[in-house]
């Protein structure tokens, strides 16, 4: 089942100043900068049009960029992340019922959400820090900070999941 668009304005608005407030506070050594924001870019329903999900990436992630004072970085990941969530998601084989739903644990499964989420935090982070760095000097460095902000992404989205979807 599809949420209405006052929906995802208000969950756009929740989860970015969530990111700025609360996310973009919590870093370790510079090794850890979990992005929850991505999470919109997640939730949306599967059978979202394309352009649609590329302008929404754009959009999420330019905000995030005039408040963090990264000049694009963070919209050239979203959108990547939002061009290749379609290839990801058809790979799954889902029936017309499944595309028409948001994919989230309680919709769509545990295993199924859990393989989803990982591929879009890590093609996420590694274009992120690959990008923000914009060289392969230091590959073991930026590696390690991607592995270790994918891993914190991934336990605030999947609290994030059974805080708002539970049964």
């Amino acid at each position: 089942m599809n949420k209405g668009p006052v929906w995802y304005i208000i969950s756009f608005l929740v989860i970015v100043l969530l990111q700025l407030l609360l996310m973009n506070n919590i870093q370790f050594s510079g090794f850890i900068n979990p992005y929850f924001y991505i999470l919109f870019i997640i939730l949306l329903p599967i059978n979202i049009p394309r352009y649609i999900l590329l302008i929404l990436g754009f959009l999420l992630g330019i905000t995030i960029d005039i408040f963090s004072n990264t000049p694009g970085i963070h919209a050239s990941a979203t959108v990547f992340m939002a061009f290749i969530r379609p290839f990801i998601i058809n790979s799954y084989n889902l029936d017309d019922q499944e595309k028409m739903m948001i994919p989230s644990i309680s919709n769509i499964g545990v295993k199924w959400f859990i393989k989803y989420l990982v591929i879009m935090i890590i093609a996420h982070h590694f274009f992120l820090f690959f990008i923000e760095v914009f060289s392969f000097s230091g590959f073991l460095h930026t590696l390690l900070r991607c592995i270790l902000s994918s891993i914190f992404t991934f336990v605030f989205i999947l609290i994030s999941q059974f805080l708002i979807f539970r049964k």
